[in-house]
């Protein structure tokens, strides 16, 4: 009975003593969490800058030079650029008996995505509003990403802690080497991730479409109507008339191979006309 006693009474001190270390681990995570909260209070401020703009310009590949310089002057970097015409209608109309006059209205328009420094996107944009004739649209986007910023943070810590704590038990470590590889490959993408904010936050992304007024290109081609090669009225005619005397002469050639069957042919027309006039006569 005494041997019950002291067994049931270890097990409630191991109990108590569970009890007391998880409310110490509590009391650890709920200061971890008041430092957590505390630092996001205090965390370096992540403002994504992202700028668009579409305007109009007296010359769509002069604008496109003068932008790459500024783009240049700013430290930043050109990211990618396109000049294009797109055409709005095309005629072609007679401009001498051999050529044509071709007509081609058409727009000229260009874009440039670049990435420029944070601090100087203000005054490049107004550099930008400078080369412009006209401003049809101007905006600018922000976008906070310093609580992304600080959750990858600690989530690296979380895991850097979860990775220590795995190979410092060796007993599991051969079971466990999956399950940290793939901690440390989450910890990876979250530092790239911040990477790319500390990148985005550092240079800003301004989209640039630009266009000018339609423009009419007028040019000489040659006449690809073959109707308008055909000789003149008089010489068609004169033409003609050597063409028909020319099938004529093929029809007589015909009838000459046909010359056995027009002789029985003339011959059974006089039989049939003797025989018809015996055919009276009785």
């Amino acid at each position: 009975m005494k041997k019950l006693l002291l067994c049931a009474f270890a097990a409630v001190s191991i109990i108590a003593c569970n009890s007391n270390k998880e409310s110490k681990m509590d009391s650890a995570d709920v200061s971890a969490n008041e430092i957590a909260v505390t630092s996001a209070d205090t965390a370096a401020s992540k403002i994504v800058k992202t700028a668009d703009m579409r305007f109009r310009v007296k010359d769509v590949q002069s604008t496109k030079e003068k932008l790459s310089a500024a783009i240049r002057a700013e430290g930043g970097t050109l990211m990618e650029f396109n000049v294009e015409s797109v055409v709005r209608r095309e005629e072609k109309v007679k401009y001498s008996a051999d050529s044509l006059l071709q007509l081609t209205s058409y727009t000229r328009e260009g874009t440039v995505v670049a990435q420029v420094p944070s601090a100087q996107l203000d005054e490049f944009t107004d550099k930008v509003v400078k080369l412009a004739a006209f401003v049809d649209r101007q905006s600018l986007k922000l976008d906070d990403q310093s609580l992304q910023y600080l959750s990858n943070n600690l989530k690296n810590q979380n895991k850097a802690a979860a990775v220590g704590q795995m190979n410092a038990n060796a007993a599991k470590k051969s079971k466990d080497i999956a399950t940290t590889q793939d901690i440390k490959d989450a910890a990876v993408d979250s530092r790239i991730h911040n990477m790319y904010i500390d990148k985005a936050v550092k240079y800003s992304t301004i989209t640039l479409s630009f266009y000018q007024d339609n423009t009419v290109s007028r040019s000489v081609v040659e006449n690809d109507e073959l109707s308008d090669f055909r000789p003149a009225f008089w010489s068609r005619m004169t033409l003609n008339i050597a063409n028909g005397w020319s099938i004529f002469m093929e029809f007589i050639l015909l009838l000459a191979n046909l010359w056995v069957w027009i002789l029985l042919g003339i011959a059974g027309y006089f039989l049939y006309r003797q025989l018809t006039k015996k055919a009276l006569q009785k």
